[in-house]
Protein backbone atom coordinates (compact mmCIF):
# COMPACT_ATOMS: atom_id res chain seq x y z
CA UNK A 1 0.00 0.00 0.00
CA UNK A 2 1.29 3.44 -0.87
CA UNK A 3 0.94 5.83 2.05
CA UNK A 4 0.97 9.56 1.40
CA UNK A 5 1.61 11.95 4.27
CA UNK A 6 -1.17 14.47 4.79
CA UNK A 7 -0.08 18.08 4.96
CA UNK A 8 -1.33 21.53 4.06
CA UNK A 9 1.66 23.49 5.19
CA UNK A 10 2.26 25.86 2.25
CA UNK A 11 2.22 25.40 -1.50
CA UNK A 12 5.95 24.67 -1.52
CA UNK A 13 5.83 22.33 1.44
CA UNK A 14 2.79 20.54 0.07
CA UNK A 15 4.59 19.97 -3.22
CA UNK A 16 7.49 18.45 -1.31
CA UNK A 17 5.14 16.20 0.61
CA UNK A 18 3.44 14.97 -2.54
CA UNK A 19 6.81 14.00 -3.94
CA UNK A 20 7.41 11.54 -1.09
CA UNK A 21 5.76 8.32 0.00
CA UNK A 22 4.47 9.07 3.49
CA UNK A 23 0.95 8.85 5.32
CA UNK A 24 -2.48 10.76 4.23
CA UNK A 25 -5.60 11.98 2.36
CA UNK A 26 -9.08 15.56 1.58
CA UNK A 27 -12.44 16.13 0.18
CA UNK A 28 -12.63 16.22 -3.61
CA UNK A 29 -14.28 19.04 -5.53
CA UNK A 30 -16.77 16.74 -7.26
CA UNK A 31 -19.97 15.61 -5.48
CA UNK A 32 -18.84 17.40 -2.30
CA UNK A 33 -20.56 20.03 -0.17
CA UNK A 34 -19.66 22.17 2.87
CA UNK A 35 -20.35 20.50 6.20
CA UNK A 36 -21.15 23.19 8.80
CA UNK A 37 -23.50 20.75 10.54
CA UNK A 38 -20.66 18.30 11.24
CA UNK A 39 -19.61 20.24 14.31
CA UNK A 40 -17.83 17.22 15.80
CA UNK A 41 -15.33 17.17 12.90
CA UNK A 42 -12.26 19.33 13.38
CA UNK A 43 -8.82 20.21 12.08
CA UNK A 44 -5.51 19.31 13.70
CA UNK A 45 -3.18 22.32 13.85
CA UNK A 46 0.52 22.20 14.67
CA UNK A 47 3.20 24.70 15.58
CA UNK A 48 6.83 23.64 15.15
CA UNK A 49 10.40 24.75 14.54
CA UNK A 50 11.63 25.14 11.00
CA UNK A 51 14.70 27.40 11.30
CA UNK A 52 17.11 25.41 13.47
CA UNK A 53 16.27 27.33 16.65
CA UNK A 54 14.11 24.98 18.74
CA UNK A 55 13.50 27.51 21.51
CA UNK A 56 10.54 29.07 19.71
CA UNK A 57 8.14 27.75 17.05
CA UNK A 58 8.23 29.52 13.71
CA UNK A 59 5.66 27.56 11.71
CA UNK A 60 1.93 27.00 12.15
CA UNK A 61 -0.63 25.28 9.92
CA UNK A 62 -3.48 22.82 9.90
CA UNK A 63 -2.08 19.41 9.03
CA UNK A 64 -4.84 16.77 9.33
CA UNK A 65 -8.47 16.19 10.19
CA UNK A 66 -10.19 14.35 13.02
CA UNK A 67 -13.30 13.93 15.15
CA UNK A 68 -14.37 14.65 18.71
CA UNK A 69 -15.40 11.34 20.29
CA UNK A 70 -16.22 12.73 23.72
CA UNK A 71 -16.01 16.08 25.51
CA UNK A 72 -12.20 16.15 25.59
CA UNK A 73 -10.91 13.55 23.10
CA UNK A 74 -10.11 14.25 19.44
CA UNK A 75 -9.49 11.17 17.29
CA UNK A 76 -7.02 11.37 14.40
CA UNK A 77 -4.23 9.31 12.75
CA UNK A 78 -0.87 8.44 14.28
CA UNK A 79 0.98 9.54 11.18
CA UNK A 80 -0.42 13.02 11.87
CA UNK A 81 1.11 13.19 15.35
CA UNK A 82 4.49 11.47 14.88
CA UNK A 83 7.77 12.33 13.13
CA UNK A 84 7.74 16.00 14.16
CA UNK A 85 10.45 18.24 15.68
CA UNK A 86 10.74 17.96 19.46
CA UNK A 87 9.04 21.30 20.10
CA UNK A 88 5.86 20.52 18.13
CA UNK A 89 2.61 21.49 19.82
CA UNK A 90 -0.82 20.32 18.70
CA UNK A 91 -4.09 22.22 18.68
CA UNK A 92 -7.62 21.35 17.60
CA UNK A 93 -10.12 23.67 15.92
CA UNK A 94 -13.78 22.91 15.24
CA UNK A 95 -14.25 26.01 13.07
CA UNK A 96 -15.85 25.50 9.66
CA UNK A 97 -13.16 27.53 7.84
CA UNK A 98 -9.86 26.99 9.62
CA UNK A 99 -7.74 28.42 6.82
CA UNK A 100 -9.55 31.76 6.91
CA UNK A 101 -9.09 31.86 10.67
CA UNK A 102 -5.36 31.21 10.39
CA UNK A 103 -5.03 33.84 7.65
CA UNK A 104 -6.73 36.43 9.86
CA UNK A 105 -4.61 35.43 12.87
CA UNK A 106 -1.42 35.74 10.83
CA UNK A 107 -2.28 39.39 10.13
CA UNK A 108 -3.24 40.06 13.75
CA UNK A 109 -0.24 38.26 15.29
CA UNK A 110 2.56 38.44 12.69
CA UNK A 111 5.57 36.32 13.55
CA UNK A 112 3.82 34.62 16.49
CA UNK A 113 2.72 31.09 15.51
CA UNK A 114 1.61 30.23 19.04
CA UNK A 115 -0.74 33.21 19.18
CA UNK A 116 -2.04 32.42 15.71
CA UNK A 117 -2.82 28.83 16.70
CA UNK A 118 -4.47 29.90 19.96
CA UNK A 119 -6.67 32.35 18.06
CA UNK A 120 -8.43 29.52 16.21
CA UNK A 121 -7.81 26.39 18.28
CA UNK A 122 -7.33 24.79 21.70
CA UNK A 123 -4.01 23.20 22.63
CA UNK A 124 -3.94 19.54 23.64
CA UNK A 125 -1.68 16.56 24.26
CA UNK A 126 -1.13 13.88 21.63
CA UNK A 127 -1.16 10.15 22.41
CA UNK A 128 -0.13 8.03 19.44
CA UNK A 129 -0.51 4.25 19.34
CA UNK A 130 2.72 2.90 20.87
CA UNK A 131 3.04 0.25 18.14
CA UNK A 132 2.82 2.68 15.23
CA UNK A 133 4.08 2.13 12.58
CA UNK A 134 3.10 -1.51 12.38
CA UNK A 135 2.83 -3.81 9.35
CA UNK A 136 0.60 -2.86 6.42
CA UNK A 137 -1.95 -5.41 7.62
CA UNK A 138 -2.41 -3.27 10.74
CA UNK A 139 -0.13 -0.22 11.06
CA UNK A 140 -1.82 0.94 14.30
CA UNK A 141 -2.28 4.31 12.61
CA UNK A 142 -4.46 5.84 15.32
CA UNK A 143 -3.95 8.71 17.73
CA UNK A 144 -5.91 10.96 20.06
CA UNK A 145 -5.46 14.53 21.26
CA UNK A 146 -6.57 15.03 24.84
CA UNK A 147 -8.02 18.54 25.27
CA UNK A 148 -9.16 20.71 28.19
CA UNK A 149 -12.92 20.10 28.03
CA UNK A 150 -13.83 23.44 29.59
CA UNK A 151 -11.92 25.37 26.94
CA UNK A 152 -13.43 23.33 24.12
CA UNK A 153 -16.96 23.81 25.50
CA UNK A 154 -16.40 27.55 25.83
CA UNK A 155 -15.61 27.86 22.12
CA UNK A 156 -17.75 25.30 20.31
CA UNK A 157 -21.01 23.39 20.61
CA UNK A 158 -20.93 19.84 19.27
CA UNK A 159 -22.22 16.33 19.83
CA UNK A 160 -19.42 13.74 19.99
CA UNK A 161 -19.39 11.15 17.24
CA UNK A 162 -20.87 7.70 17.86
CA UNK A 163 -18.21 4.98 17.82
CA UNK A 164 -19.03 1.50 16.48
CA UNK A 165 -19.64 -1.51 18.66
CA UNK A 166 -17.18 -4.41 18.58
CA UNK A 167 -16.97 -5.90 15.06
CA UNK A 168 -20.02 -3.91 13.95
CA UNK A 169 -18.76 -3.73 10.36
CA UNK A 170 -17.89 -7.41 10.27
CA UNK A 171 -21.34 -8.32 11.59
CA UNK A 172 -23.03 -6.41 8.75
CA UNK A 173 -21.31 -8.62 6.17
CA UNK A 174 -20.73 -7.69 2.50
CA UNK A 175 -24.43 -7.38 1.68
CA UNK A 176 -25.14 -5.14 4.67
CA UNK A 177 -22.06 -3.01 4.01
CA UNK A 178 -23.03 -2.61 0.35
CA UNK A 179 -26.48 -1.37 1.27
CA UNK A 180 -25.16 1.08 3.88
CA UNK A 181 -24.83 4.79 3.10
CA UNK A 182 -21.33 6.14 3.72
CA UNK A 183 -19.81 9.61 3.74
CA UNK A 184 -16.41 11.08 4.49
CA UNK A 185 -15.63 14.46 6.03
CA UNK A 186 -12.52 16.57 6.52
CA UNK A 187 -10.55 19.70 5.71
CA UNK A 188 -8.30 18.35 2.98
CA UNK A 189 -7.38 19.50 -0.48
CA UNK A 190 -8.99 18.66 -3.81
CA UNK A 191 -8.11 15.96 -6.29
CA UNK A 192 -5.07 16.38 -8.55
CA UNK A 193 -5.29 19.14 -11.14
CA UNK A 194 -2.83 19.82 -13.92
CA UNK A 195 -1.69 23.32 -14.80
CA UNK A 196 1.28 25.21 -16.24
CA UNK A 197 3.32 24.43 -13.12
CA UNK A 198 2.46 20.75 -13.08
CA UNK A 199 0.14 18.77 -10.84
CA UNK A 200 -1.34 20.53 -7.80
CA UNK A 201 -3.93 19.82 -5.11
CA UNK A 202 -5.78 23.14 -4.57
CA UNK A 203 -8.06 24.17 -1.74
CA UNK A 204 -8.19 22.81 1.77
CA UNK A 205 -8.80 24.21 5.22
CA UNK A 206 -12.61 24.20 4.99
CA UNK A 207 -14.76 21.40 6.44
CA UNK A 208 -16.40 19.46 3.62
CA UNK A 209 -18.24 16.15 3.20
CA UNK A 210 -18.84 13.77 0.31
CA UNK A 211 -20.61 10.44 -0.28
CA UNK A 212 -18.53 7.31 -0.77
CA UNK A 213 -19.49 3.69 -1.39
CA UNK A 214 -18.35 0.42 0.13
CA UNK A 215 -15.73 -1.60 -1.73
CA UNK A 216 -14.09 -4.08 0.64
CA UNK A 217 -13.47 -4.97 4.28
CA UNK A 218 -10.18 -6.29 5.67
CA UNK A 219 -9.06 -7.09 9.21
CA UNK A 220 -7.95 -3.50 9.85
CA UNK A 221 -9.29 -1.62 6.84
CA UNK A 222 -12.47 -0.61 5.06
CA UNK A 223 -11.98 0.47 1.45
CA UNK A 224 -14.40 3.02 0.05
CA UNK A 225 -14.99 4.05 -3.56
CA UNK A 226 -14.56 7.72 -4.50
CA UNK A 227 -15.27 7.57 -8.26
CA UNK A 228 -17.27 10.50 -9.63
CA UNK A 229 -19.49 8.60 -12.14
CA UNK A 230 -21.06 6.69 -9.23
CA UNK A 231 -21.97 9.97 -7.52
CA UNK A 232 -19.12 9.72 -5.03
CA UNK A 233 -16.64 12.25 -3.77
CA UNK A 234 -13.83 11.34 -1.44
CA UNK A 235 -10.77 12.11 0.64
CA UNK A 236 -7.43 13.65 -0.30
CA UNK A 237 -4.38 15.36 1.27
CA UNK A 238 -5.21 16.83 4.68
CA UNK A 239 -8.18 14.52 5.35
CA UNK A 240 -6.00 11.99 7.19
CA UNK A 241 -7.45 11.12 10.57
CA UNK A 242 -10.84 12.41 9.50
CA UNK A 243 -14.08 10.45 9.82
CA UNK A 244 -15.71 7.95 7.52
CA UNK A 245 -19.32 7.67 8.69
CA UNK A 246 -21.61 4.71 8.05
CA UNK A 247 -25.33 5.36 8.45
CA UNK A 248 -26.43 2.36 10.52
CA UNK A 249 -29.89 2.18 12.05
CA UNK A 250 -30.47 5.80 11.14
CA UNK A 251 -27.38 6.97 13.07
CA UNK A 252 -24.08 8.31 11.79
CA UNK A 253 -21.53 5.82 13.13
CA UNK A 254 -17.85 6.78 13.02
CA UNK A 255 -16.81 3.52 11.41
CA UNK A 256 -13.26 4.36 10.30
CA UNK A 257 -10.68 7.11 9.87
CA UNK A 258 -9.04 8.18 6.62
CA UNK A 259 -5.45 6.99 6.29
CA UNK A 260 -4.45 6.69 2.63
CA UNK A 261 -5.63 6.18 -0.94
CA UNK A 262 -4.51 6.66 -4.52
CA UNK A 263 -2.06 9.54 -5.06
CA UNK A 264 -4.28 11.69 -7.33
CA UNK A 265 -7.27 11.25 -4.94
CA UNK A 266 -9.67 9.95 -7.58
CA UNK A 267 -10.46 6.33 -6.79
CA UNK A 268 -10.21 4.81 -3.31
CA UNK A 269 -10.21 5.93 0.32
CA UNK A 270 -8.48 3.40 2.58
CA UNK A 271 -9.71 3.88 6.14
CA UNK A 272 -8.72 2.40 9.50
CA UNK A 273 -11.52 0.44 11.17
CA UNK A 274 -12.57 1.50 14.66
CA UNK A 275 -14.55 -1.66 15.51
CA UNK A 276 -11.52 -3.97 15.74
CA UNK A 277 -10.03 -5.31 18.99
CA UNK A 278 -6.81 -3.35 18.40
CA UNK A 279 -8.50 0.00 17.78
CA UNK A 280 -10.86 -0.49 20.71
CA UNK A 281 -8.03 -1.46 23.06
CA UNK A 282 -6.18 1.74 22.16
CA UNK A 283 -9.27 3.93 22.62
CA UNK A 284 -10.48 2.33 25.87
CA UNK A 285 -8.33 4.45 28.25
CA UNK A 286 -9.56 7.68 26.64
CA UNK A 287 -13.26 7.20 25.93
CA UNK A 288 -16.20 5.07 27.01
CA UNK A 289 -16.71 2.45 24.29
CA UNK A 290 -20.16 1.23 23.18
Amino acid sequence: MTVLRASAVTAAACAAVLATALPSSAINSYNATPAPERTEVGALIATWDNDGDPTTPDRVDWVCSGTMIDADTFLTAAHCTTDWPDNVKFYVSLDQDVQAGLDAAAKKYPGDPAAQASAVAVQGTAHSHPDYPGPSSDPHDISVIELPATQVKARWTFTPATLPTADQLGALGPQGLNSTDWFVAGYGTQEAQRGPGGQTHPGGGVRMKAPVTYNALNDAWVRLGMTAPQGNGGACYGDSGGPNFAVIGGRNVLAATTITGDGPCYATNVSYRLDTPGARAFLAPFVKLP
